[in-house]
This record gives structure tokens, C-alpha cells and sequence, in this order.
């Protein structure tokens, strides 16, 4: 127990240890398997989760696949990446959740995604009705 209270002195870090984990996943697909700009998406993504949650690192495609139950239960192919945040709890605010919400909630309803998923500390969301954006 003692080495690990020393570990941010050991290793010299200066800045704070992120402790939470925020991961998102970016598909290649709409919901009707329509080809989505995956790379914008994901440019999105790091540049929103860099500015609320210091950085973010996105990891190359994976094969993925997502059952539609609201089209009775079609199972949909995809390549996905997955944008990564270890983040510092303190910065989980109110304020930062609302600008994370309005990507995530943007990004679903512009791809027309049957649902967008975000894992925080450990527990998977899944947002499949989108806010209608504000004019």
C-alpha cells in the first residue's frame, strides 16, 4: 500500500491522477447501414473529450456488432473505434457532463445511431433518443 500512495512522486507526475474512465464508441454506420464520415466523428470526439477531460486517445477499428431490437433484433456489422479518457473525478461535473451530452446527443442524432454508448466508471449508457437541438 505504501509504494502505491508513492506513486505519482515516484514517477514525477505533476499533473492529477484520472481515475475515471470515459470510453465512447464511434461506428462506421447509421443504424440503417448506411457509411457514416467515422473520421470526422472521431476527430469530434478526441477534440470534445481533450477540452473537457484533458485528453483522449483513440484506438484503431475493431470488429463490432449491435443487435436492433427495435428492427427486430437485426444484428449490425460494424468497425468501431473507441475514444479512451482516464479522467480526474473532480472534472465528472454537472457542466462537463451537459457539454459531453450535447456531442453525444448530436453525434446520434446527425449518424442517425439506433443508440449511442458511453462507458463512465465502468457502467455502460446507452442513448437512443436524442435531444432536438436548440435554435
Amino acid at each position: 500500500m505504501a509504494a502505491r500512495a508513492n506513486i505519482k512522486r515516484t514517477l514525477g507526475a505533476t499533473y492529477p491522477v484520472g481515475a475515471s474512465q470515459v470510453v465512447l464508441f464511434i461506428p462506421d454506420h447509421s443504424r440503417d447501414g448506411d457509411s457514416i464520415d467515422q473520421q470526422y466523428w472521431v476527430d469530434e470526439a478526441l477534440n470534445v473529450m481533450g477540452n473537457l477531460f484533458r485528453g483522449a486517445t483513440a484506438f484503431p477499428p475493431g470488429r463490432g456488432v449491435w443487435r436492433d431490437d427495435k428492427a427486430g433484433g437485426r444484428l449490425l456489422k460494424e468497425q468501431t473505434v473507441m475514444v479512451v479518457s482516464y479522467v480526474a473525478p473532480k472534472l465528472l461535473t454537472p457542466a462537463t457532463l451537459k457539454s459531453l451530452r450535447e456531442f453525444l446527443h448530436r453525434f446520434g442524432r446527425e449518424t442517425r445511431q439506433g443508440e449511442v454508448g458511453i462507458v463512465i466508471n465502468s457502467k455502460y449508457y446507452g442513448i437512443s433518443r436524442y435531444d432536438v437541438p436548440k435554435t
